[in-house]
């Protein structure tokens, strides 16, 4: 422990930290004595070294001085993600592997073997696998065969034990206002060594009063503290972070590795959760939200223009502000997120409002202008000064955010940035690319319906 505090204390970043050995006072995590926990303050972003500009990057630094120490796995996370996390995948990391077979005391062997090939995933961080401590504990096993000889049954005899040693509560007892519960249990001195129990003597139907150690085989061993289920099946669990790169990516090269390793038939369920699961579901939910934002658009441009092309050919002014949004995303090296894509839908409204400005000038100058060509760079012309405002306004707002290196703009930043890029590419497309598209459309138009145009 003074190793590892001397480590985190030497990087330049930290300004002070706090360490807590030991299980959770408050019980409310079923962790391992041996769990040390470490809460670490930093200093502010323009006081760490150059080149970390981010709390990856610190992470990352404190992983590599914390992994020297041997046997010990490290997870790095920061507090309220770490309650999060664990409450969506019942523990710590943003992805979660849980496997299931029917055969429990095979999982650990199957865990490992998918550690092992998770370890070369690009973008791993904190691999570690959800152990529960062992502890020694008297293990009483009856022979069917010799409780079929005396005609007990496995509940007559689990019945007996649980009242001998739990205890049984058989009544209450009021006093004034407090009650206490009423147990039936043998004394201490009737079960404290093996022994002891060995002599306890259960009833048979006869009658008659048979020792323990005739119908039951009695012996100390080992057995997990802890045994983690859900929806009732036994699991162990394989915890970590990602870092680098985008969550989804990572997750399906990461099944791939556990897949290779853990074939179909082996009668292994494995199952992916965490962070991951929850963008699943908020992906899943914006595949419905997004041709729906796009459906709403096309309606209200087509109540403004009273013309279904002109309408179509505004929506058509979307992509260019989603491939601006896509190039800010690359060249600030994040990846795809749930922010980010809130991002493309605010863009969506913006890019409609360039469209919107820019065609209705183009259409009030053809009714004073004869020439299409004319009244197309004119009323470009007139909408430049417009659209610029409007996408500085959108775009240098959000810079500051776009830039921030704080605590907690890990999730606002995609946002911006996306916001920022897309809304500079769609003010500089629509002044050239939509006039240019609305004159090739109106002439086809005119040639086609030349009575109507």
């Amino acid at each position: 422990m003074p190793f590892i505090e001397t480590a985190i204390k030497s990087l330049p970043e930290v300004e002070s930290h706090l360490s807590q050995l030991g299980r959770p006072e408050d019980g409310t995590d079923p962790k391992l004595s041996n769990n040390l926990e470490i809460f670490v303050r930093l200093k502010p972003a323009e006081d760490w070294p150059a080149g970390v500009r981010t709390i990856g990057d610190v992470m990352n630094r404190m992983s590599s001085a914390l992994g020297v120490v041997p046997g010990v796995e490290i997870n790095l996370s920061q507090p309220i993600r770490d309650n999060v996390n664990e409450s969506l995948a019942g523990q710590q990391g943003q992805v979660a592997l849980k496997l299931r077979t029917a055969r429990f005391e095979d999982l650990p062997g199957w865990a490992e073997k998918a550690k092992r090939a998770l370890d070369d995933v690009p973008g791993m961080a904190d691999l570690g696998v959800v152990r529960a401590g062992v502890q020694p504990q008297v293990q009483i096993r009856p022979r069917r065969e010799m409780l079929g000889r005396f005609g007990l049954t496995m509940d007559d005899v689990q019945s007996f034990l649980g009242t001998a040693l739990r205890g049984r509560e058989v009544g209450q007892l009021w006093d004034e206002e407090r009650v206490f519960p009423i147990v039936l249990r043998f004394p201490e001195a009737a079960r404290e060594t093996i022994e002891q129990l060995s002599e306890v003597r259960i009833p048979t139907q006869s009658g008659a009063l048979v020792p323990l150690e005739t119908v039951a085989e009695i012996r100390v061993g080992e057995g997990r503290s802890a045994i983690t289920r859900e929806n009732g099946q036994r699991y162990i669990g394989l915890r970590m972070n990602v870092r680098g790169r985008d969550l989804g990516g990572f997750v399906d090269d990461a099944r791939r590795a556990v897949a290779a390793v853990i074939p179909a038939n082996a009668g292994v369920q494995t199952e992916w959760g965490g962070e991951f699961e929850s963008k699943e579901r908020a992906m899943h939910r914006l595949q419905i939200v997004f041709p729906i934002t796009l459906l709403v658009t096309l309606i209200l441009l087509f109540s403004v223009f009273r013309s279904f092309p002109l309408a179509v050919l505004v929506l058509v002014n979307v992509p260019f502000a989603l491939v601006g949004g896509a190039v800010g995303l690359k060249v600030a090296g994040l990846p795809f997120s749930i922010s980010a894509a809130v991002g493309f839908i605010a863009l969506v409204g913006q890019a409609a409002l360039n469209g919107v400005l820019v065609l209705s000038a183009i259409e009030r100058r053809r009714l004073t202008t004869p020439s299409l060509a004319a009244a197309v760079v004119r009323g470009a012309q007139d909408r430049l000064r417009a659209v610029l405002m409007t996408a500085a306004l959108a775009a240098l707002g959000l810079v500051p955010a776009a830039l921030s290196r704080a605590m907690g703009a890990e999730m606002q930043r995609p946002m911006a940035v996306v916001i920022v890029g897309g809304t500079l590419s769609a003010a500089l497309l629509t002044l050239v690319v939509l006039p240019a598209s609305y004159a090739v459309v109106m002439s086809y138009l005119r040639r086609r319906q030349p009575e109507v145009i």
